[in-house]
């Protein structure tokens, strides 16, 4: 298993640095911001009706800057529909399993291009079904652990890996409070070379929330983006205010005991999409 893991970090780390743009040297201290954002191919796995699912993340250069590229010319994903549902609002930093493309049966050795033009810089990164790429986000076929369950009921359908299709849909008003519950559970598998974190992870209240913007035509302030997890139920509650009307989606990630990414396994960690649509405030004056 080690092994595994450390040819996925070679070759995690060549896919980086054969990105068209010149990037910052490996001692050189992070910029806040002007940097470049690299889309990050994490793998494949299969789904029940023969189809498979691509993995896909990001890395943005910048320390402090995050970015808003619209789906198109600067951000976009071919052959076919430029907009194959990835993100617009880039955050700073390494952002693992962000969305996930899904091809069909017959894909073969076919291969789609997602480039991203930021701060006029362009990168560009291949996403395919090489068989050295394939993973397992649901199951960590070593020790067994598998993703925190999030819900957004408590008796209702969990999203668990990595984020397929939208998971729950919202309407809000612009400037209004949205209220975000969440119920998450983990099943306090910890990976052994967590060590002494490994007491952090497992059971309802041990697992973490993360909320942000995904997609959207404005601003999107969260009264707390890492709401407590309460202990006894799982469950996690925040707001969400929008500076102006329209379509947006919002990411929502839960971590175990593994941590961001899996510590770079893609596995075991949830992010779910959710639609909210935004319509004008009823308080806004003529």
């Amino acid at each position: 298993m080690p092994y595994r893991r450390s040819i996925f970090f070679v070759l995690i780390a060549v896919l980086l640095a054969v990105s068209q743009t010149p990037a910052q040297l490996p001692m050189e201290p992070i910029r806040d911001s002007g940097q470049s954002v690299t889309g990050a191919f994490e793998g494949w796995y299969p789904n029940p009706d023969g189809s498979f699912n691509i993995l896909v993340g990001y890395m943005n250069r910048n320390g402090k800057e995050a970015l808003d590229i619209p789906a198109g010319p600067n951000n976009k994903i071919e052959p076919g529909n430029p907009d194959q549902g990835q993100p617009t609002h880039f955050l700073p930093r390494r952002q693992w399993g962000v969305f996930t493309i899904t091809v069909p049966k017959d894909f073969g050795k076919k291969k789609l291009t997602w480039t991203i033009t930021a701060n006029g810089q362009t990168t560009s990164i291949p996403l395919n079904l090489n068989p050295l790429w394939i993973v397992e986000p649901l199951k960590e076929s070593g020790i067994g652990n598998t993703p925190p369950t999030v819900k957004f009921q408590p008796d209702g359908k969990a999203a668990q890996g990595p984020p397929v299709g939208i998971a729950a849909t919202f309407t809000a008003k612009a400037s209004d409070p949205l209220p975000l519950d969440v119920w998450v559970n983990d099943d306090g598998v910890v990976p052994p070379e967590r060590g002494a974190l490994g007491a952090r992870g497992g059971g309802a209240g041990r697992a973490t929330v993360f909320w942000s913007k995904y997609r959207g035509p404005g601003t999107v302030i969260f009264a707390s983006p890492r709401p407590t997890v309460n202990p006894a139920d799982g469950k996690a509650s925040t707001t969400a205010k929008f500076s102006a009307p329209g379509e947006y989606f919002l990411r929502v990630q839960s971590n175990d005991a593994s941590g961001e990414g899996g510590g770079g396994f893609q596995c075991c960690w949830t992010n779910a999409h959710v639609k909210v649509t935004v319509s004008p405030s009823t308080s806004a004056q003529p």
